[in-house]
């Protein structure tokens, strides 16, 4: 006889499975991810059709199965109908689930990642749905805390190379700061263009002093002698600029930390557009995979140009 447990958990995932059936992926609270068959989802008059959908967070019984488990009771106890009303809000949903699913581990307790999801879709439901930049703040803002919980927040407080305390400059309309998504964060452009030079300079030593001045045969160096110790010299690597950042959008970064979203002043949708990029780049080289949602993004905010530009 199968054994069954009890779980509270959201749907992240669902795909089709024979003539009526669906196979759901589901976060819980207790056991992380899991994936179970919904018996019958597929069909008009089916208890579990509704309750099978994305982003509903259930109440569940769950047998035990050899391959996957099956769902034999659901009870709901929230959905997020907001979500489906809007094509952004709802592509910035499974943008973020998408990141979930990266993250999610199976038969161990998610409660936090639990909690942090479904409170970043309370927040995307309760934008106005005049305000399509919103979505863009408010996805921002969840992907970097999910980055934050997995312990993959990029770096923005401080400069990845010196280790300097990076303050955006205002005033300056030109100043600018670099993002390394290799390097893991911001890049002050000074120390990033002084480390090149120098590895240049040195490149173009080590070139020149290859060849004896007299002949152009290569100096072969004289091995060491016994006893003796050998120097190693380990040069830092210089890493790729993926892009540069204004003062506002440095700004931007850096508060994406808070509880709740900052205002910045002079803070255009421009500038949260150029943020969800880099934190998309940054996200995608993490977890090692594309997000596909994000193609939806781009088609939404494409067709709403004139609201965002």
């Amino acid at each position: 006889m199968s054994r069954t447990y009890k779980a509270t958990g959201i749907n992240l995932k669902t795909q089709v499975l024979g003539e009526s059936d669906k196979i759901v992926t589901i976060l819980t609270r207790e056991f992380g991810l899991i994936r179970a068959v919904a018996p019958g989802a597929r069909k008009h008059n089916s208890s579990l059709g509704g309750r099978s959908g994305m982003f509903v967070v259930n109440e569940l019984l769950i047998a035990k199965g050899r391959s996957l488990d099956k769902i034999t009771q659901a009870q709901t106890l929230k959905t997020y109908p907001g979500l489906t009303k809007s094509l952004g809000k709802l592509a910035a949903g499974q943008y973020l689930a998408e990141i979930v699913l990266c993250q999610a581990l199976s038969e161990q307790p998610q409660e936090e990642l639990y909690e942090l999801f479904n409170e970043h879709l309370h927040r995307l439901e309760a934008l106005s749905s005049a305000n399509p930049s919103g979505v863009l703040a408010h996805l921002a803002h969840g992907v970097f805390h999910l980055l934050a919980l997995a312990g993959l927040t990029p770096q923005v407080q401080v400069c990845c190379l010196s280790g300097r305390t990076l303050k955006p400059n205002f005033t300056d309309l030109n100043w600018q700061i670099g993002f390394s998504i290799p390097a893991g964060g911001t890049v002050c452009l000074e120390a990033w263009e002084s480390l090149r030079t120098e590895g240049e300079r040195e490149r173009g030593i080590q070139r020149n002093s290859s060849f004896s001045a007299s002949s152009n045969h290569p100096i072969i160096p004289s091995p060491p002698k016994p006893g003796s110790q050998t120097i190693v010299v380990h040069r830092q690597e210089i890493p790729v600029i993926s892009s540069r950042l204004g003062a506002v959008e440095l700004a931007l970064l850096q508060h994406l930390s808070q509880p709740e979203i900052m205002q910045i002043d002079g803070a255009r949708d421009y500038d949260w557009l150029s943020v969800e990029q880099i934190l998309r780049q940054y996200a995608q080289y993490q977890l090692g995979r594309p997000i596909r949602s994000a193609t939806l993004i781009d088609s939404y905010f494409a067709a709403n140009h004139d609201a965002i530009v």
